[in-house]
């Protein structure tokens, strides 16, 4: 397994030592370009009649990365708190006639999709038009959760030849024991408890009969939430809609018939109709110009820090590389950060918002006491939730002060899993042996090329034991609930965040707007009183940034990673072959607290 990952790496270097002579040059060029962009930004006007444009067609991201080189990939992706703030500040902004988007693909999760949703209606209520168009909801993107996004707007148009494809949701996983009994691979793993998914990919051949009443609750939530949303908007009731999905997909003809869209029609026409209705003096601009030109945050107003938690947790630094396009909730830069707003004297209360499925326990564990800590010391910490809190996800949050999440958001998965993957039959297989020296009965004990002795795996199960009765006992403590209600919802069951709400898992539903409003209520600053989001940990400086990045050691660095655009296509098809070899290499315990990613996807 080394000899292969290390092949991968040296392939990667290549790559890299290519590139590398490129990085002096490439840097330049593009911290001038990044201070042409923004000089340029704030050279626009916004038009006395102004149409506010946004592009979807590749997803949108929590956070934009510092070093200026990753940028490269997903610099001009929307960020979702800055386009939030855009739409609300412009259903105020009297120059701002409607807005114009365009959907149909890119990654979108249905919990993004809500705090959308809700974003775009609040923007209608003041009276502003908002148009959709998509060239297709389907063929390079999820139909199903595009279209219910296109459906909070009031007009949307389809282009002619473009499909609908409203069919609802579906999750696969693979189930990899057939192939691991061919290859010599014994999985030894073990769980608590029946509804923990993650073990079971190895383990089985189809889902176990507990965890497919579970996802199917889960798919079934999501779908209803869809449903209700999308009958609400089209003016049609929630039968009317299941039955239109249960028939789906539909062409551009038939989706128009059939009262899904508005206007057939191109999108140089859809803009100009656009225009049209906004008035012969009406200009567009991007939403993401029209962001840089809104008022800075009040000097003397209230402080509320905002800590991100994106992606796995892991025990290191967070990382946030778009290139192998991966994201790492890292324990030593989330703790720092939640320590430092903790300390500083300005911060009110504590915004932690958290889309991760979770990952090592050790790690979450870090995490979770600096929110005890900060709880200890009076300083609310509100976590919103955006499409994933499973597993050590939650784990984190479970100390917060209150817990928000969308309706759809994936929550809970209390429950952990360990063990290993033993190889001994496929070194067998491949004609390889191993041999070597110990010092110390049970050093091999994590190591893939030999089984359990009967004491590690005694150890193994008293180690499952303890970190599950920490886990609930924690989720008992921070919710204000009895140890028994935390166990019989627990058992690593997962829930949309409506269910969880019933559960008492979550405090409210809703995004940002939602947890700033409990924030506010925490610290006790009034609802109207300027307030300033300040994000924890200080962004880096661009320069310093790719210097440290560039610096920071082998092929690690994104700074090398990142060059262009065309060596990030070939990486990518690379990264899910190395991410699975680093994980088998990798320690077992850092997935202890890992469920399975549960996104939906046509």
């Amino acid at each position: 397994m080394r000899i292969v990952l290390f092949l991968l790496k040296c392939l990667v270097g290549v790559f890299a030592t290519l590139g590398f002579l490129l990085v002096a040059g490439a840097a330049a060029l593009v911290l001038l370009w990044e201070d042409v962009d923004l000089w340029t930004a704030r050279g626009v006007e916004v038009p006395e009649a102004a149409v506010l444009t946004l592009d979807l067609s590749a997803g949108i991201i929590e956070v934009r990365p510092d070093n200026p080189l990753a940028r490269v990939g997903r610099g001009h992706v929307p960020v979702m708190r800055e386009v939030l703030a855009a739409l609300d500040a412009a259903g105020r902004d009297a120059r701002v006639r409607g807005l114009f988007a365009r959907l149909g693909r890119g990654p979108l999760g249905l919990a993004e999709v809500q705090e959308l949703r809700d974003a775009v209606k609040g923007f209608r209520r003041s009276g502003k038009f908002a148009v959709a168009f998509a060239e297709s909801f389907g063929e390079a993107g999820d139909g199903t959760l595009h279209y219910t996004l296109a459906s909070a707007f009031d007009e949307v148009w389809l282009q002619p030849s473009g499909d609908l494809d409203l069919t609802g949701l579906f999750l696969e996983s693979p189930f990899l024991r057939g192939a691991l009994d061919k290859i010599g691979v014994t999985p030894r793993l073990a769980q608590r408890e029946e509804y923990k998914g993650m073990m079971n990919t190895f383990t089985d051949d189809a889902l176990p009969e507990p965890q497919r009443r579970n996802l199917q609750r889960l798919v079934d939530s999501w779908l209803e939430q869809i449903v209700t949303a999308v009958a609400e908007d089209r003016g049609m009731t929630a039968a009317q809609v299941s039955a239109l999905v249960d028939r789906a997909p539909y062409g551009a003809a038939e989706a128009l018939e059939r009262g899904l869209v508005d206007e057939l029609g191109y999108w140089d026409q859809a803009a100009d109709r656009v225009l049209e209705r906004a008035g012969d003096d009406a200009d567009t601009i991007s939403l993401a110009d029209y962001a840089r030109q809104l008022d800075d945050p009040a000097a003397d107003g209230a402080v509320v820090a905002l800590v991100y938690g994106l992606g796995p947790v892991t025990l290191d630094e967070s990382e946030n590389d778009p290139f192998f396009g991966r994201l790492v909730m890292g324990a030593d830069t989330v703790a720092r950060a939640i320590r430092d707003a903790v300390e500083d004297q300005d911060v009110k209360a504590i915004l932690f918002r958290i889309d991760s499925p979770g990952g090592s326990y050790v790690a979450s564990d870090v995490i979770w006491r600096e929110v005890q800590r900060a709880r200890d010391k009076e300083v609310p910490v509100i976590v919103s939730m955006s499409n994933l809190a499973a597993s050590g996800g939650y784990f984190v949050a479970a100390a917060a002060h209150r817990i928000v999440a969308q309706p759809a958001t994936v929550t809970g998965s209390i429950g952990v899993v360990g063990g290993k993957l033993v190889l001994t039959g496929l070194w067998d297989k491949l004609g390889i042996t191993w041999d070597g020296v110990k010092a110390g009965a049970n050093a091999d004990v994590w190591s893939g090329n030999r089984d359990f002795s009967a004491a590690g795996w005694a150890y193994l199960q008293d180690s499952l034991d303890r970190t599950y009765a920490d886990f609930t006992n924690k989720v008992a403590d921070g919710r204000g609930l009895t140890i028994e209600r935390v166990r019989e919802i627990a058992k690593g069951q997962v829930w949309t965040g409506r269910d969880a709400k019933e559960h008492g898992l979550v405090d409210a539903l809703g995004g940002y707007a939602t947890a700033l409003a409990l924030a506010r209520e925490a610290a006790g600053i009034a609802p109207e009183a300027p307030l300033e989001l300040r994000v924890f940990p200080k962004r880096r400086d661009p320069i310093e940034a790719l210097i440290e990045d560039a610096l920071a050691g082998e092929l690690e660095s994104p700074a090398i990673k990142a060059l262009a655009r065309g060596l990030a296509r070939v990486m990518r098809a690379l990264a899910p072959l190395v991410e699975a070899m680093e994980t088998l290499r990798a320690d077992p315990r850092a997935a202890r607290l890992r469920a399975p990613d549960l996104r939906p996807a046509n």
